[in-house]
């Protein structure tokens, strides 16, 4: 609202000799480093009224295991509040409200409507648990898999549709290109001549259907893989607050001309706000760590884990940077795979295991590892990665 309110009414703000002092509202890097701080500082001061708010609600979770040694080793989180992820929800949207274009851009408007319907499936998922639990009828665990993959594909398909739209196809064509690793973008020859910025003839222009394909399948397997991770304190809220951050960086290089020219990667002018989401879920992430650090006073849940998942891929997506997601959500995805294999390994072997526990966080604790441990070594592991991600930019 502060860009909308500076951008629409310049001429009487310079008048009365107060477009000067405002006008880095107009910044896209101020408004999103302010986005940065906003949302932290946001949950900083609403997390502890929040949690008591939970916590009178009685909204605790009770994590249980099959393996009987993990679940001596959680007996300490017992009744710690869950579906934290409000707090999260409530300052990015804040920080989007203020600092970004959010009457115009379409980018804006998809990143609210995915925020706001997955945070909605989450928190309906947490509340089915916490009922059943307070019942002590155990029948309805939450969603059933199916149906909660169902809801993410069905919602990340919608909005993947209509980011082609936002995408302008025809007007830009490396907006909905095959980003594939290492391939130029632009013809390097190009770059600063007479005829213009010419795409590489080896970029595949992705058709609607192809475009619509691969956003779901990153926006719902990302926001289950954020989903999975959350199992230790600190952890996804850390890693999260990593891969935004990274994103970021990369959001500013795609909405600038040069920068996205020099480095021959997509130029899309219509998702520069997209570094004002980042900006706010990092801010929000790393708020969120405050409370959620080892012994955490609450849990993000459902609630919290399945949008910023969802949010992270869709942003990558947008500016057409999905194939560095391996990288900026490695950790992620590894927790993902190690789940995965562990359950078809043990169904296909009829008993064994790959690993003492999935997913692989557990895998670790049982080693001996301490919490601690695990959360930090994750959390270098991550940095790692994002600085892999953006040197690889670099790269063609």
């Amino acid at each position: 609202m502060l860009y909308i309110l500076t951008t629409r009414f310049q001429e009487w703000l310079d008048s009365v000799g107060l477009y000067r002092v405002i006008q880095v509202f107009t910044q896209l890097e101020f408004r999103a480093i302010a986005a940065v701080l906003l949302s932290f500082f946001l949950v900083i001061l609403f997390g502890p009224s929040t949690i008591a708010r939970l916590r009178r609600l009685k909204v605790g979770d009770n994590p249980e295991f099959y393996n009987p040694e993990l679940n001596a080793m959680n007996q300490g989180k017992k009744d710690t509040p869950t579906m934290g992820g409000v707090l999260i929800l409530g300052s990015i949207l804040t920080s989007l409200f203020l600092f970004s274009d959010i009457v115009q851009s379409r980018h804006v408007h998809l990143a609210v409507v995915l925020l706001v319907v997955m945070a909605g499936l989450g928190a309906f998922d947490d509340w089915l648990k916490l009922t059943a639990a307070r019942r002590g009828t155990g029948t309805r665990e939450g969603l059933f898999a199916w149906e909660k993959l169902v809801f993410q594909l069905g919602i990340a398909g919608l909005v993947t549709a209509f980011l082609y739209g936002a995408s302008d196809p025809s007007g830009n064509p490396a907006a909905v290109s095959l980003n594939i690793p290492f391939q130029r973008t632009y013809e390097p020859g190009s770059i600063g001549s007479i005829t213009g910025i010419v795409l590489n003839p080896s970029v595949i222009v992705l058709p609607f259907l192809g475009f619509l394909a691969l956003g779901t399948l990153w926006i719902a397997g990302t926001s289950n893989a954020v989903n999975i991770t959350d199992g230790m304190d600190g952890l996804a809220a850390g890693t999260m607050t990593i891969a935004s951050l990274v994103l970021m960086v990369l959001c500013w290089v795609a909405s600038n001309q040069s920068a996205a020219h020099y480095l021959l990667v997509p130029h899309i002018p219509a998702a520069k706000e997209l570094m004002v989401v980042a900006g706010a879920m990092a801010g929000a992430c790393l708020g969120f760590l405050w409370f959620n650090c080892n012994p955490a006073r609450v849990f993000m849940g459902d609630t919290g884990s399945l949008p910023l998942g969802a949010l992270l891929a869709y942003v990558a997506f947008a500016i057409r940077q999905d194939w560095l997601l391996p990288l900026i959500a490695g950790v992620f995805y590894l927790e993902l795979a190690s789940t995965s294999l562990q359950v078809g390994y043990f169904k296909l072997t009829k008993g064994k295991r790959i690993f003492r526990c999935a997913p692989i966080h557990h895998h670790f604790h049982l080693g001996g590892w301490s919490e601690n441990q695990v959360v930090v070594r994750f959390w270098i592991v991550a940095a790692m990665l994002g600085a892999l991600a953006l040197v690889s930019i670099k790269l063609r």
